[in-house]
């Protein structure tokens, strides 16, 4: 992991199309802006980890309704 000091107004550039400005510090909280693409999709670590889950749960039914589509063809 690559650890950076930035001050109040100073960027991060990653690659040619992403930006990230300290905004502002208060306390433990610092803001971010993230300047990046429409597609490129950026999420909070606990959101993206939440929308993980959720793919893996309707993942996870689609393989067993598919199981018992098979059993209930497989009865006829």
């Amino acid at each position: 992991m690559l650890v950076l000091t930035r001050k109040l107004g100073e960027s991060i550039a990653i690659d040619d199309h992403i930006k990230i400005v300290v905004v502002s510090i208060k306390g433990k909280q610092v803001r971010l802006g993230i300047k990046a693409p429409k597609e490129t999709k950026i999420h909070r670590e606990e959101v993206y980890k939440a929308i993980q889950d959720q793919n893996e749960e309707a993942a996870q039914s689609d393989i067993t309704s598919l199981s018992d589509l098979t059993s209930d063809l497989n009865k006829k």
